[in-house]
């Protein structure tokens, strides 16, 4: 099966799954045990839902993506599929559940379940990984949000932590959990992306509606009215370095700069080309911007729109983007599994970092630019050492899929959220101090004049990290 529908078709990644879906908590299902069906009952027979097979269950929505093809979300799950839901069919692409030997079906009364062949068994609850006796755990776990948790940012002077969550609310915490003030709400739709201005005084977030809204963080209020400009779900947000212009980039295909003094646009729409974008980053000196998304290519512009660069190598979209402090080098994810690492003055390949089974949703470098910490959809959170490209220490492990990482600005902690809508709170240097145990195989591929070598550390060619 090709790899981007078996991406696509469990995804719970919010790129490619998330389209109008309500911000409100939703419920599950009423149903009892007496309801699951049995192992080996998985055939076809009717729905028992309102309107049968011909509707929807209920608590599902469909939607288009970009080449015209139906998907099917269930938005109690925040899970996708290519397959419209019916008893009997299997809803997953094999392969893409995280846990081996499982399957996504629907029951007759309209609720999602889970087969286990392994244990010949069905569940109500999707299959996780098993965390290894012994693993690290986080130092705290922090609870408020009511549904999927797709952002998170930290604040330097504070350590504070602010969250976006599909429930359309933001939120700030203390780094030892505890809630600071009310919850920021919104209305239409749930916050998908936020950024913090680099005086930490304001807060810009995006919304499944194509809203843009600005935030006093101070005061706990909106600034002005929600900016309306791109035509579906807003993906991702950056300030630039002076605050003085914001850039977005959304599904309908088109990156937008912004005055954010009076939230109109600055020039017209940028028609970027990736399709759905999904990342957008100023560079530190601002004299430039990236892009990507679903289109596997990562655009460098002039920060007047014009196109600079064009780097490939991605194999499947591009999730995430970062800069190295001295602009020189540019780092990115996606959904093909890896990291990557550029030169941003020709897009020329360094290094390939791979260890994630699912797609990497995010990621941070340290403040010392000394190691970068992913997020996956395979529940793991993995620290790389950017000296050796290699990954140290034990994956950090979640019990669902990931969207959001951050670090503290004083590199001791990092923060990470997704589908369970908990942010863990986990010590880098506790779990810098961990290694074997459940250590998966790192592959690292280095590019140098068209030959590449399998070695432990980057022979000089690619990227090191200035002292």
């Amino acid at each position: 099966m090709p790899h981007e529908e078996a991406e696509s078709s469990t995804s719970a990644r919010r790129k490619e799954a998330l389209s109008d879906s309500p911000a409100a908590f939703v419920p599950p299902l009423r149903t009892n045990a007496k309801d699951l069906p049995r192992y080996g009952a998985q055939r076809r027979q009717d729905a028992r839902w309102a309107g049968g097979n011909e509707a929807l269950p209920p608590l599902w929505h469909q939607f288009e993506v970009l080449d015209g093809t139906t998907q099917y979300q269930d938005d109690t799950l925040i899970m996708t599929s290519f397959k419209r839901p019916l008893p009997g069919v299997r809803l997953d692409a094999p392969g893409v559940l995280v846990v081996p030997g499982c399957e996504w079906h629907i029951s007759p009364m309209g609720r999602s379940y889970f087969v286990n062949h392994t244990t010949r068994t069905t569940s109500w609850i999707k299959p996780t990984p098993e965390r290894p006796t012994g693993c690290l755990m986080p130092e705290r776990i922090i609870e408020g949000h009511s549904r999927c948790i797709w952002s998170l940012a930290c604040f330097g002077t504070s350590c504070n932590i602010l969250s976006a969550s599909e429930d359309g609310s933001m939120r700030q915490w203390t780094g030892d959990g505890e809630p600071v003030g009310e919850a920021l709400r919104i209305d239409g739709g749930g916050v998908t992306i936020l950024a913090v201005s680099a005086d930490e005084k304001m807060v810009i977030c995006g919304s499944t509606d194509g809203k843009l809204l600005l935030w006093n963080i101070k005061k706990g209020s909106m600034v002005g009215e929600p900016w309306e400009a791109h035509n579906d779900a807003v993906w991702c947000v950056d300030w630039y370095p002076n605050a003085l212009e914001i850039v977005s980039g959304s599904r309908d295909g088109t990156i937008r700069r912004w005055n954010p003094h009076t939230g109109r646009p600055i020039t017209p729409p940028i028609e970027a080309g990736h399709g759905w974008v999904f990342a957008v980053k100023y560079s530190p000196k601002g004299d430039k911007f990236m892009s990507g998304g679903v289109d596997e290519i990562i655009r460098v512009w002039s920060k007047d729109g014009k196109l600079l660069v064009l780097i490939k190598g991605h194999e499947h979209s591009v999730t995430s983007l970062c800069w190295s402090k001295d602009s020189a080098h540019i780092f990115s994810a996606s959904v093909d599994n890896t990291i990557r690492i550029w030169q941003s003055v020709d897009g020329k390949q360094l290094v390939v970092l791979q260890g994630h089974t699912h797609s990497i949703n995010s990621f941070r470098l340290t403040p010392n630019e000394s190691h970068l910490v992913s997020a996956s959809t395979d529940c793991s959170i993995r620290i790389w050492d950017l000296e050796t490209n290699q990954q140290v220490g034990d994956p950090l492990l979640h019990d669902d899929e990931l969207f959001a990482v951050v670090m503290f600005p004083d590199g001791k902690y990092i923060a990470s959220a997704g589908v369970e809508a908990k942010i863990y709170v986990w010590s880098l240097e506790a779990a810098l101090k961990r290694q074997g145990g459940d250590q998966v195989e790192v592959r690292m591929r280095i590019v140098f004049q068209y030959l590449y070598y399998r070695v432990g550390r980057c022979l000089g060619c690619g990227w090191q990290r200035k002292a």
